[in-house]
């Protein structure tokens, strides 16, 4: 059993985990990343499958993400604009693919208006949606507390323009039904991005792709730490601290340290971090993956009984990430740009995604959580059938034929399980949210799923990142006064 000291252990080689050892690390920590999966970035992975060059993660830069905008320029990494020449496609509740340009969806004129008039109404409420503090909205309480769908049906009775609005959050961000995420919820995710008008603009919140992909960034965060401080294949098991890091007026005489309240005062020095074959004694420890992971650790003492029942109430959405590369992207031909939606195909959205020069031409489509529930319980090559016919509907016969297909299934991933991000269940924002920024004892939590601005983005993940390296450095700090 390998025994390590050092200041700061970080669990996770995520984007998080990555900014904040290298953050610390320049501040003169030192730093150990411990990782369980044979690469770095997490949810943000460029591979090649038969030889094609997907984005099989995370991939789109848009603009109002200043934090990851910067680490690319001080990267030296260098983007290119999506492909959005020609019309869209849209293909309403009558099943009739119509083409379009612009922002709202062709339908009937009541429709149009609806969307319109729902759009400016939710852009209203996000102005008022502080995305470090949603529950500190002035109605936080009623909007926690009623699902989307549900609010939705409040605002309108126009079905199509409630799912086209659904469709934005629920199927291309949360991928999660909307009945079972709250209004407020809807306005955190509209708020990261800074406005519900963002979201529905495809030219603004899928801007930008980096060249050779955007796990050329936790790639290069990765480069820069010694070898010794990054493992990989090190799945955490353990982290143990001490209780005394628990100040006396939060202990109840006759309670066990895991009913206690977060610790307010500075903990004890050591902690002990272990792996099947390491065991690391640092200061502080940052747990830098989802919120669905944390229970894969054993922690002594346990988690305060909230912070416990606060991870029970945070999950993961589920999607379907669908590639598929043809000889030659036969849609630009043919006058489209590559952009179709749909909430009511299997594939709510797809979009060119062709990679810089090259002559093949990628579309990329997704399906998500209940549609996604259907096809996962299909043999592959129905569930392949099915989601190329929808592509099809969109682009015509040629799609039905690829040279090169993938499906990104992140929910099979062991070290993932979901996607893109974890979010509350009906009321979990209002009741838990602020507590999952509070340090526990000598470690702190956080992710993309934890982020106010860029949301389950890498532009968040580096945000949170930052935030963390920063609270522990002064917490180490503090140590010394």
């Amino acid at each position: 059993m390998e025994r390590l000291e050092r200041d700061v252990v970080i669990v996770g080689a995520g984007v998080t985990g990555l900014t904040a050892a290298v953050t610390l690390r320049e501040a003169g920590c030192s730093v150990i990343v411990l990782e369980a999966r044979d690469r770095v970035g997490g949810r943000v992975w460029t591979d090649h499958v038969d030889g094609q060059l997907y984005e099989i993660g995370g991939q789109w830069v848009s603009p109002d993400q200043t934090a990851l905008l910067e680490v690319l320029d001080d990267l030296g990494l260098d983007t290119y604009e999506r492909y959005r020449d020609g019309e869209s496609v849209y293909i309403g509740a009558d099943g009739v693919a119509k083409r379009f340009t612009g922002g709202v969806v062709p339908t009937n004129p009541h429709t149009e208006a609806e969307i319109e008039r729902l759009i400016v109404l939710l852009d209203q409420l996000v102005a008022e949606t502080d995305p470090a503090a949603p529950w500190e909205h002035p109605n936080a309480d009623e909007l926690d507390r009623i699902s989307f769908s549900a609010w939705l049906r409040q605002q309108s009775d126009d079905a199509e323009a409630r799912e086209n609005i659904a469709l934005f959050i629920a199927d291309a961000m949360l991928t999660k039904p909307a009945h079972s995420f709250s209004a407020l919820q809807a306005l955190l995710m509209a708020a990261s991005a800074g406005s519900f008008s963002h979201l529905v603009d495809a030219d603004f919140i899928l801007d930008r792709r980096v060249v050779g992909g955007l796990q050329r960034v936790p790639l290069a965060l990765a480069a820069t730490l010694d070898p010794v401080d990054l493992r990989l294949g090190q799945p955490v098991r353990g982290i143990r601290w001490s209780s005394a890091a628990l100040p006396v007026e939060a202990v109840p005489a006759d309670a066990e340290p895991a009913d206690a309240e977060p610790a307010r005062a500075e903990p004890a020095e050591s902690v002990e971090v272990s792996t099947d074959d390491l065991v690391v004694t640092a200061k502080r420890v940052i747990v830098a993956v989802p919120p669905n992971l944390y229970n894969r650790i054993d922690y002594a003492p346990a988690l305060p009984r909230l912070r416990q029942q606060l991870s029970q109430h945070q999950s993961l959405g589920l999607v379907i990430k669908v590639h598929a590369t043809y000889d030659t992207p036969f849609w630009r031909e043919e006058g489209l740009s590559g952009t179709a939606f749909s909430p009511y195909r299997v594939v709510h959205e797809a979009y060119d995604n062709s990679n810089i020069g090259e002559t093949r031409g990628t579309l990329v489509g997704f399906v998500s959580d209940e549609k996604a529930d259907a096809l996962l319980a299909l043999p592959a090559a129905e569930r392949r059938h099915r989601i190329l016919e929808s592509l099809a509907a969109y682009y015509g016969p040629k799609a039905l034929e690829p040279v090169v297909y993938f499906e990104s299934d992140w929910a099979a991933e062991e070290w993932t399980q979901g996607a893109y991000a974890a979010s509350f269940d009906l009321g979990g924002l209002t009741r838990y949210g602020a507590l999952q920024l509070e340090p526990v004892g000598p470690l702190r939590f956080g992710s993309s799923d934890l982020a106010a601005e860029g949301y389950q983005h890498v532009d968040g993940a580096i945000r949170v990142g930052r935030r963390l390296a920063a609270e522990t450095i002064e917490s180490i700090e503090s140590l010394g006064a």
